[in-house]
């Protein structure tokens, strides 16, 4: 008789838990675009009320571990939720009307998702044809002369031995510490004095090595074994030819990581171009998003179109290269 009541009670909890997750999970979907939100807010009191009255009528260990699983994915999603929200927030806005815009409270979809006349309105206002170039050329030659100079950098400071090696990599390291912000006017300065200020090489100059990815690389090239690079040398290789012909090859992941991070930081920089570019034609795409905007306020409608063709190539690019990046800074932070 004991065990039958508490077989019915573990039941009794059983069906309590799953009614109330599916209170839970139906208000969380319902809370974004309901307007009943008093209602929405009883089903998700409701639903912990039913799921800790189950916890306490089946304890079971197969319960709690999945109520720590569920709670583990729902955090996960919320996460999720919180940081795709501003890209869709962004396309979905491309595709509304002034009007819609300016709905309070806002919509969250658009009425007509084939609305592409923002987009052709906004590559009529400014040339953005013009500036995807700027941003290319830019990006191309950042990355290139970047990844060159890290190169160079991570072999002196991994396999060259010469006095206060450590020293001087500690105090590169201690620039990490100083924000770009602080270093504004000094390159600012340093531009216009060369007089290539308001041109695409004032836009490269400052950015033709990194510390960061230098760290990132010398770490990974010390993991590489001694014994190969005095074998290289006993064959008679000297260092340029074993650091193109060895070292580079096996450090590809890595350096396939220093090259997407960098050519995102360039593609996405706004603050030093608005500062040194003052010519129209010169512009890259994020500072011609600046087009949109005026001395009462922003076209948000055409502003967020435009911004949608800026950060898409970005996206597609870390979609499809996110494991290298990740993978890349954990092999290069680990030292072998």
């Amino acid at each position: 008789m004991k065990n039958k009541n508490k077989k019915e009670q573990r039941m009794l909890g059983t069906i309590l838990y799953v009614l109330g997750v599916m209170l839970i999970i139906s208000g969380s979907i319902s809370l974004p675009t309901s307007l009943a939100r008093t209602i929405v807010y009883s089903m998700l009191a409701l639903g912990v009320v039913f799921v800790a009255a189950g916890l306490y009528l089946n304890h079971s260990y197969q319960t709690k571990l999945g109520t720590l699983k569920a709670l583990q994915y729902f955090l996960l999603t919320v996460g999720a939720v919180i940081m795709v929200f501003p890209f869709y927030w962004m396309i979905a806005s491309a595709f509304k009307t002034s009007a819609e815009m300016n709905f309070f409270p806002p919509t969250m979809f658009p009425k007509n998702w084939l609305n592409f006349d923002n987009f052709y309105i906004a590559f009529e206002t400014a040339p953005f044809g013009r500036y995807f170039m700027n941003s290319v050329i830019t990006c191309l030659s950042s990355v290139t002369l970047t990844t060159f100079t890290t190169i160079l950098g991570a072999f002196a400071f991994s396999r060259l031995n010469f006095p206060g090696r450590e020293v001087l990599f500690s105090l590169l390291l201690s620039m990490m510490m100083v924000p770009f912000e602080m270093l504004v006017i000094t390159n600012y300065t340093t531009i216009v004095k060369l007089g290539i200020n308001d041109t695409l090489y004032a836009l490269v100059l400052p950015f033709t090595s990194s510390i960061f990815y230098t760290y990132i690389l010398r770490n990974f090239f010390q993991s590489i074994p001694d014994g190969l690079y005095w074998s290289a040398r006993v064959d008679g290789c000297n260092n340029w030819r074993y650091l193109w012909k060895v070292m580079v090859p096996i450090a590809r992941p890595s350096l396939v990581t220093i090259v997407l991070l960098n050519a995102m930081a360039s593609w996405n920089s706004f603050m030093w171009p608005l500062l040194v570019i003052k010519q129209d034609y010169n512009r890259t795409l994020p500072f011609g998003l600046y087009t949109f905007t005026t001395e009462v306020g922003a076209n948000n409608e055409l502003l967020m179109a435009a911004s949608s063709v800026v950060v898409m190539p970005m996206i597609i690019l870390f979609l499809f290269a996110r494991k290298q990046i990740v993978g890349g800074v954990a092999r290069g932070g680990i030292k072998g």
